[in-house]
């Protein structure tokens, strides 16, 4: 799989990662094979904040990408993508703790309060990120959330803050804000001089957020960026995008009108230990961006440009957002890695189906080999300008 051409120093690349509980290991599995290309092509310092121009993340996605791109003491990204899986191994115990009778606590918390108190949460997050605010992130970053009380989006974006200063916040309150999802955690709310956020997760507004990232991008270019000045917004040989799901149910736990024509609220909050409103929402906005984009890149003749790697067959507990067994967390692990040795599959537009191109010929870890090289020449060419420029 070979991306389109695109004149070298004037690629904009772009990733982007699902909202998706303790699934978020799987992403960040997909990422440590990534990271580790670029480490072999560029040194063991490489970092995937160092290649993108921007990241976006919804929800677990969101911690992630503030935990790529916030800085250490050094100026360099805070965690490495091998941290993170670590991260996800040692910390979705306490996030999501074992309810010893979950059947009798399920019925309790669908009647009062959140599943989870999300003490732990708020906790883990203030203490890997500290301080650092949106406006020190290593590369431009989208997180995504919904704010109750205007009933809107709110995206934070790093971009908006280069222009409005006041629109500035912590990063931990900002992944606590994209994570509070209904039922499993509390609305979460914070306030800074001008403003108040009144937030849940950021999944009812794109849990897919590959869009919101493109967006932030040509709102730029539109506005004449002094760094997009040679780029158009529609011209998208210039993009590079990488978006990372977080497993889908969607081959193997189908509903039915038979099913669930006598459903009431219980039903569709709690059923067979899932919560299929939820799944609903959150399968329908993934999959909906994902067919706009594949949609949008094929119809600009570019769509060897956008890779989407995603999982359509979680089962059983592996698509349960909060089983966070040490089990199940390493079968989440072993299904990132099984997903880079499977074809690159693309949206059916005419099924809506993952279907793999090229006959199954090319395998995932082969296109982000390939995006490796891309990202490695892409940023040794920007070094080479920078130095001349400044000769």
């Amino acid at each position: 799989m070979a991306l389109e051409p695109a004149t070298r120093g004037e690629i904009i690349s772009v990733l982007s990662i699902d909202g998706g509980g303790v699934r978020g290991i799987i992403p960040a599995t997909i990422l440590t094979f990534l990271e580790t290309e670029l480490q072999r092509l560029d040194g063991k310092e490489a970092r995937i904040a160092d290649y993108f121009d921007v990241i976006a993340g919804t929800s677990t996605g969101g911690l992630m990408t503030a935990m790529l791109t916030a800085p250490n003491d050094q100026k360099r990204p805070l965690f490495s993508a091998p941290q993170i899986v670590d991260f996800y191994l040692n910390n979705c115990s306490q996030i999501f703790p074992k309810d010893w009778f979950p059947d009798v606590a399920n019925m309790v918390h669908l009647f009062r309060g959140a599943k989870y108190d999300g003490k732990n949460l708020h906790k883990i997050v203030r203490k890997e990120l500290g301080d650092k605010r949106l406006s020190q992130t290593l590369t431009n970053v989208a997180i995504t959330s919904f704010d109750i009380r205007c009933l809107m989006p709110v995206i934070f974006s790093s971009f908006e803050v280069q222009h409005r200063s006041e629109k500035d916040v912590n990063l931990s309150d900002v992944c606590i804000g994209t994570s509070a999802a209904p039922t499993y955690f509390p609305p979460y709310y914070f306030a800074t001089d001008k403003s108040q956020f009144n937030l849940v997760d950021g999944g009812l507004a794109a849990n897919n957020p590959t869009y919101v990232a493109m967006n932030e991008v040509m709102k730029e270019i539109t506005e004449g960026k002094d760094q997009y000045r040679n780029i158009k917004a529609t011209d998208f040989r210039r993009f590079v995008v990488v978006s990372l799901g977080t497993g889908s149910t969607r081959n193997v736990s189908r509903l039915s009108v038979d099913e669930t024509s006598n459903w009431g609220s219980v039903e569709w909050m709690i059923h067979g230990g899932q919560t299929p409103i939820i799944n609903c929402y959150m399968e329908a906005s993934s999959d909906m961006v994902d067919i706009q984009m594949t949609n949008l890149f094929h119809a600009l003749h570019s769509e060897k440009n956008y890779l989407r790697i995603q999982s359509d067959s979680l089962k059983g507990p592996m698509a349960a957002m909060d089983n966070s067994s040490k089990d199940n967390l390493e079968e989440l692990k072993k299904l990132g890695k099984d997903l880079l040795n499977e074809p690159v599959k693309r949206v059916n537009l005419s099924t809506g189906n993952l279907e793999p191109i090229d006959d199954g010929k090319t395998k995932n870890f082969q296109a982000l080999t390939k995006i490796a090289e891309q990202l490695s020449g892409e940023k040794k060419l920007r070094e080479a300008k920078a130095k001349g420029a400044s000769t």
